[in-house]
């Protein structure tokens, strides 16, 4: 049988215990303290209020002159006893200067001799001692009584010390009460504080709590995914590495305690992560990614700040992209197939009909017209990539009814385009370009959308390549010219995957490269998108286009 182990107590019952026992120390500690200091305090009390009262007597005319009497304690006794009442002494001792009893509060004790030292006062001085006399131990004070310059007396005044610690414990009672009460009041403090320190840890122990944070910190840097979190003012108080490499924050800066408005992210992201209300699945762009941005609030009866996840979905938004294009081809094959079905058909019924000539002379017309438009493009650009993009999309803008031509300008040999600027980046950028020109151009009489592909030389001596997509369709305002670029920005109906994303991938594409991108109004009326990306040559380039040499 296994026998449980106690659980250890929690981080808020290990407090109070250590705090309830340091209260308890403290103040047993000081009751101590002060028990011994009012009990020195008291003796010395008692030794000064021995000497006034035994001085007072000694300086009483009355005394004196009792003294010269024949019966000295019959005079002196009553007054030694009134002196005793109206002084709170124990007792009040009239001797003679042998040491002989005159007056005591016990009268047997009369005419005996005085138990304690007499010397100092015999010599004119008072002093004060603690003795063991016939009333038990007391602190007691001698002085001389003097008649001139004789000594003719003596007196002693005392108070037991069993009195003075009586006094002391009455203190001392009212100490503890007081301490009593203090730790009784520290310790409803505590349990209140301990208490919500119990709701902050969920009553762990310390020991889980070091758990907790351990495992924390490894789970925070093996996510991939951004985590950030925000306080109620939205500054920065956790990020993981996956949220500074996701937002551009170099990995050894400092940002924590930072205002998102710091971090330097675009305005529709910082907008996003400023907002009050939470934010599902949405897509935002930074100067190199594309982002799914998700926020929650963390609440607890008031706005304690939010949790933001930073999804990367560039490499996914690519193959989309790339993936849509695959279905347009496949769609242009379809229809391709058909109407490569439907001429078949038509040379088949020729021959039938027994006209070989005429059959033979429609399908050569038909292969002809395909190579002239294979050739066509691959003489004006034989780099592969754009080559395939620009055939494929030819075919489906013709099944869209609009007519895809390359400019007579465009040169772009095979080759020529370095390796920093991947097939990917721009099939990005011509291809989504060619996709909104055919949208616009659609519709429209005689639809047509002009491409051109070629490099130029710059003012500065250098090169870049120069992607140039126009259309017939109704062109943009220039008043919307920056807008159009802008995530979620469209003119066109919300489709099931959303719309505004094409252009605002092909900006982004441009401005990793260093490249820039503008809008025109064109000769037909519609709108012209100009892409101009620098290009950084390497030994055995050749630049060809309108201002280089062919």
């Amino acid at each position: 049988m296994r026998i449980p182990l106690p659980r250890p107590r929690s981080l808020a019952g290990q407090l109070f215990a250590m705090q309830a026992v340091l209260l308890t120390v403290v103040v047993a500690g000081y009751a101590l303290a002060t028990y011994f200091s009012h009990r020195s305090e008291a003796e010395e009390a008692a030794g000064r209020q021995a000497t006034s009262v035994a001085r007072s007597v000694a300086d009483s005319p009355s005394v004196r002159e009792a003294i010269r009497s024949s019966d000295p304690s019959a005079r002196l006794q009553p007054y030694a006893v009134a002196v005793v009442r109206d002084t709170d002494v124990d007792f009040v001792t009239i001797m003679d200067p042998r040491g002989i009893r005159w007056t005591h509060p016990d009268p047997a004790q009369i005419g005996l001799p005085f138990q304690g030292h007499t010397g100092p006062a015999l010599q004119g001085r008072t002093f004060t001692e603690t003795y063991t006399g016939t009333l038990g131990p007391s602190v007691r004070a001698v002085t001389p009584v003097l008649d001139g310059d004789r000594i003719v007396g003596l007196v002693s005044a005392g108070i037991r010390v069993e009195e003075i610690g009586r006094r002391v414990q009455e203190q001392l009672a009212a100490l503890l009460a007081v301490a009593a009460g203090a730790l009784g009041l520290g310790a409803i403090g505590t349990y209140v504080i301990n208490a919500r320190l119990r709701r902050h840890t969920h009553g762990m122990n310390a020991t889980e709590l070091s758990h907790m944070h351990d495992y924390h910190q490894a789970a925070l840097h093996a996510v991939r995914e951004g985590l950030l979190m925000l306080d109620g003012q939205y500054r920065v108080a956790l990020i993981n590495d996956g949220g500074r490499e996701l937002l551009g924050v170099d990995q050894e800066e400092d940002v924590v305690g930072r205002s998102v408005t710091e971090l330097g992210l675009p305005a529709p992201l910082t907008g996003a992560l400023l907002a009050s209300e939470p934010r599902v699945d949405e897509v935002h762009l930074t100067a190199d990614r594309v982002l799914v941005v998700n926020t929650s609030p963390v609440t607890g009866g008031q706005r304690r700040g939010s949790v933001v996840t930073l999804r990367d979905v560039t490499e996914l938004q690519s193959l989309m992209g790339e993936l849509d294009s695959e279905r347009g081809f496949t769609q242009a094959l379809r229809s391709q197939a058909h109407e490569a079905a439907n001429r078949l058909h038509t040379v088949v019924s020729l021959i039938e009909l027994g006209r070989a000539e005429e059959a033979v002379e429609f399908a050569t017309a038909e292969l002809e017209l395909a190579q002239a438009l294979t050739d066509q493009v691959v003489a004006a650009v034989s780099e592969p990539v754009l080559a395939a993009l620009l055939l494929g999309k030819t075919a489906q803008a013709n099944e869209r009814g609009v007519e895809l031509v390359v400019s007579p300008d465009s040169r772009l040999d095979d080759g020529l385009l370095p390796e920093a600027l991947p097939s990917r980046d721009l099939v990005t950028i011509l291809g989504n370009l060619i996709d909104n020109a055919v949208d616009a151009a659609q519709g429209g009489v005689r639809p047509r959308v002009t491409v051109t592909a070629l490099t130029e030389l710059t003012e500065e001596g250098g090169s870049e390549l120069v992607l140039r997509v126009g259309d017939t369709g109704p062109g943009v305002h220039p008043d919307r010219a920056e807008e159009l670029f802008r995530l979620g920005y469209t003119t066109k109906p919300s489709g099931p995957g959303g719309r505004g994303l094409g252009l605002a991938l092909v900006r982004q594409a441009v401005s990793r490269h260093g490249g820039t991108l503008a809008v025109t109004s064109g000769e037909d009326g519609g709108a012209v998108f100009d892409v101009r990306i620098p290009l950084r040559e390497t030994a055995g380039t050749v630049v060809n286009g309108a201002g280089g040499a062919g």
